[in-house]
């Protein structure tokens, strides 16, 4: 492809060189240049692509996009200056591989929670009633029914686009992907052409990124800022920036809500925990998940698969065939008669949307023991936060670790216990090992009990001083109660 049909659309500032020249291959990784690579060079959180230039070319780049010239020149090299090359590569991996999002009918799900749950749970809709698609979620990539291990919530442009492209090869007519603050904010989904917007909510997440929470809360508007007209924007407007994400989008305009009128108005009739009964409009439904939160994901749902054209009565019958993704509110059988949850939660709100929904529907003559934990080299200002969720829900809590990363698991907890009045520390146990945390969670449960595993979810790894070990909650939670029988 030509250099300038890669740079298509984009506001160039200036080019020297020849913008007819053929390109083999994008990248703005210096170490995966090859003859005939086109690097952009993008300032990162850690690094800066210009550094690299010369790397580049001595590899056998033969052109390069950057904000900032290199002080020597090739003559034998293409430079585009433009004003962000974030922004550039975005556009340019969409032309680079024909621009696949534009063959697909592609809905992106932005929101703190409730994202990985709806765009699968979507894929998976879709996929029952015969259609052909693809999806891009925190957990896994799937392109038709092929899984695709997915390394970020939102991959960037270059995998995400050349995913996308997969998909279109492989027949598929929608795709469902979540579209995170940072992949915004760094203009991952920049080119994509989107058929939906759907916002789920905005809670404490990311500020170590993001700084403030205004910030995040725009890099989520501008999501929506940038939908075309003939897309769909849907909101929830049970969360207070669900308004205010419609501000200033061009699309039409749709809402769900639980506690407000709106074009997908829910009321939880009947609550279990193996399910619950719930209206959507007028008509009434049966659905295997549970709490309110995943009646606003199925409301978001509703909304988001009839805004695509699916048959309303075909689709509430399909609804009520939906199971959970894994890791949210998974639920892990035992013998013993205790009931295990494994959930995502790595959030206050999360945290307390899940423990709320337990509340809920359990009797109250048992025990309701949480394990949690805080993820390290991320978001401080969250864990006191968390670990007063955890004690004002629960009745006994063991703090533990999640994935430490580079951070001393007991700096963590102490900082998480910082939020613990002294009146409530009694039921309370700081264990720093996750996996004897949880053997303890089940020693110290009877019959009936109920056991919360909050932080990882889906994970299958641990990742201490940089090293991801094998490590499952669900794993070592079935261990534990199989152990117990």
């Amino acid at each position: 492809m030509k250099v300038q049909d890669i740079i298509a659309n984009c506001n160039l500032l200036e080019i020297i060189g020849n913008k007819d020249l053929d390109i083999a291959s994008i990248t703005f990784d210096s170490r995966k240049v090859e003859s005939g690579t086109l690097f952009f060079a993008v300032k990162g959180t850690q690094v800066d692509g210009h550094d690299y230039i010369e790397k580049a070319i001595a590899s056998g780049a033969t052109a390069v996009v950057c904000e900032r010239l290199p002080e020597e020149i090739h003559e034998d090299v293409t430079y585009i200056k433009v004003d962000h090359t974030d922004y550039v590569l975005g556009v340019g991996a969409s032309n680079f591989y024909g621009n696949p999002s534009e063959r697909l009918k592609l809905v992106g799900v932005t929101g703190t929670n409730g994202k990985t749950t709806i765009a699968t749970l979507l894929y998976r809709l879709f996929t029952d009633a015969g259609y052909v698609c693809g999806l891009l979620s925190t957990i896994e990539n799937i392109i038709d029914r092929d899984v695709v291990a997915a390394t970020h919530t939102t991959p960037d442009p270059i995998e995400l686009n050349d995913i996308l492209k997969q998909m279109v090869d492989k027949g598929c007519e929608f795709a469902f992907m979540e579209v995170s603050s940072h992949a915004v904010a760094q203009e991952r989904i920049a080119g994509l052409q989107f058929a939906g917007g759907i916002f789920t909510n905005l809670t404490h997440d990311h500020l170590d990124y993001h700084k403030t929470m205004a910030n995040y809360r725009n890099a989520k508007k501008k999501f929506f800022d940038d939908l075309p007209k003939n897309a769909f924007a849907l909101t929830n407007l049970d969360d207070k920036n669900g308004a205010f994400m419609l501000q200033n989008t061009a699309a039409r305009k749709l809402s769900y809500a639980l506690k407000h009128d709106a074009d997908f108005k829910g009321q939880i009739m009947e609550s279990h925990l193996n399910g619950m009964l719930i209206k959507i409009n007028s008509t009434e439904m049966f659905t295997q998940l549970v709490g309110n939160f995943n009646a606003s994901n199925i409301l978001a749902i509703a909304g988001a698969a009839i805004s695509l054209g699916f048959d309303k009565d075909e689709l509430l019958v399909e609804i009520s065939k939906l199971r959970g993704a894994k890791g949210r509110f998974d639920m892990v059988p035992s013998d013993s008669g205790i009931i295990g949850i494994v959930d995502y939660a790595h959030t206050p709100d999360a945290l307390q949307n899940v423990l709320r929904t337990i509340n809920e529907v359990r009797k109250h003559n048992e025990t309701l023991i949480t394990v949690v934990g805080c993820g390290g080299n991320r978001d401080t200002t969250k864990r006191p936060e968390m670990a007063a969720a955890a004690v004002e829900l629960s009745d006994k809590v063991i703090i533990t670790s999640d994935n430490p990363r580079n951070e001393d698991p007991d700096e963590i907890i102490r900082q998480m216990k910082a939020g613990i009045n002294e009146n409530d520390s009694a039921k309370v146990l700081s264990i720093a090992n996750r996996r004897e945390a949880i053997r303890t969670a089940v020693a110290l449960a009877q019959k009936g009990d109920i056991i919360l595993l909050a932080g990882k979810g889906h994970e299958t790894y641990q990742e201490i001083k940089g090293v991801r070990n094998h490590f499952d909650d669900k794993e070592e939670l079935s261990k534990a109660l199989q152990e117990k029988n």
